[in-house]
């Protein structure tokens, strides 16, 4: 394995650790910004250092079509393609099975995707999948799973599930780089706990480097969402990280880690960054709102971004949506607030500060003290005492 998993401290369930990849040694929680296609839109790789992110995640299915993975590979791999020193992981294209579904076509064999760009067939088996992100060269790549959207019932997710599972041998067979890069498995099952049980018994008996928690963030109501977390995460090996998939609300991220959740990623920020909307303590800011128009105060007088230090909101109100720096400069923000929640959460856990950390951040966010019953319960599973903030 090209993979080292250290916890340095521990609350409860939630845990900080260093995680050690072929190109760059990480601190978990961490979120990754998503870099479709080797690149996060408007900010360049050195912004992104100085931000402090660790890993970026990029589309399978997006840089094979372009590039193509085989260019990438006759360029030195997408680390040197894109000329980014730290982590990059790749998703396996299966979460084109959902977003594209009316595009694809699923079999035991794989899934056929028409390219929304020429509008020709694409098939896409775990073994092309495989071998698509060894070619590309990625630290960590995801196994080809079938993914299910959570509004989807019946019989679909239990077949769905068992063929993730007779999926991740076929993946494992395919890997040629496993001193390189890590396969990690994707833990299907709907809202189904006994599925989910037996996904995770099946993808821990075969030993991966790290475990992902899929199929979720799909609409499902909260209170459901953070039970399934709780069951994987409480059934995944200590040893080895665990990333949830899809999840970039800073609160979800919050509950997710003190429920021993290790990794995130999300679209959220940049592409909610791109409509002109903040993040900040208090929840989100809308630069668009005319109320900005004349208010030269920062995005979050708190933060110590070059955004926030630099730049009004009145400023910035008026390049939202029309010009290209607003969206740029929204995005170095919102990346910047991600990075650092990150590190807080990282910090708190390992000072043995993390209930306060988490106090502080709801209270910050829910100041009438209303926090949802969801949060709360949650909570009481991870055994983090919450009731000083709540009313």
């Amino acid at each position: 394995m090209a993979l080292r998993f250290e916890i340095l401290g521990r609350f409860n369930r939630a845990r900080a650790s260093r995680l050690t990849l072929p190109h760059y040694v990480c601190q978990t929680p961490l979120f990754m910004p998503v870099g479709t296609q080797g690149t996060i839109k408007g900010l360049t790789n050195s912004q992104l250092e100085e931000i402090g992110c660790q890993i970026i995640l990029g589309n399978t299915y997006h840089l094979e079509l372009r590039p193509s993975s085989g260019l990438i590979d006759e360029l030195g791999g997408l680390h040197k393609f894109m000329n980014w020193s730290r982590g990059l992981l790749t998703d396996s294209g299966g979460f084109q099975m959902v977003s594209l579904l009316h595009l694809a076509d699923i079999t035991e064999k794989g899934v056929t995707f028409q390219s929304p760009v020429d509008g020709k067939p694409m098939l896409l088996t775990p073994e092309e999948s495989i071998q698509i992100q060894n070619r590309i060269g990625a630290d960590i790549i995801m196994a080809l799973d079938d993914v299910v959207g959570t509004t989807v019932t019946g019989p679909r997710i239990e077949a769905a599930m068992y063929r993730t599972l007779r999926w991740i041998d076929r993946c494992i067979e395919a890997h040629k780089r496993p001193n390189e890069q890590n396969l990690f498995g994707i833990v299907q099952g709907g809202l189904d706990p006994v599925l989910r049980d037996i996904c995770v018994k099946g993808l821990v008996e075969r030993n991966l480097p790290g475990y992902a928690i899929g199929g979720l963030s799909g609409g499902e109501s909260k209170e459901l969402f953070w039970r399934v977390v709780a069951q994987c995460t409480a059934a995944l090996p200590e040893d080895k990280p665990r990333y949830v998939m899809g999840v970039g609300y800073p609160l979800d991220i919050v509950v997710c880690s003190a429920l021993g959740a290790d990794m995130y990623d999300c679209v959220y920020p940049t592409r909610t960054a791109r409509f002109g909307t903040a993040l900040i303590p208090e929840g989100v800011l809308k630069l668009k709102h005319k109320a900005m128009a004349d208010d030269t105060r920062p995005i979050d007088p708190s933060c110590a971004c070059m955004v926030c230090k630099t730049y009004t909101r009145a400023y910035i109100h008026c390049l939202v949506t029309k010009e290209a720096m607003g969206s740029q400069l929204v995005s170095y923000h919102n990346v910047y607030y991600m990075m650092k929640l990150s590190r807080d959460l990282h910090t708190s856990i390992v000072e043995q500060r993390f209930p306060l950390f988490v106090c502080d951040f709801l209270q910050k966010m829910f100041p009438k003290g209303d926090i949802p019953e969801w949060v709360c319960n949650a909570m009481e599973v991870a055994e983090v005492d919450i009731s000083s903030c709540c009313r």
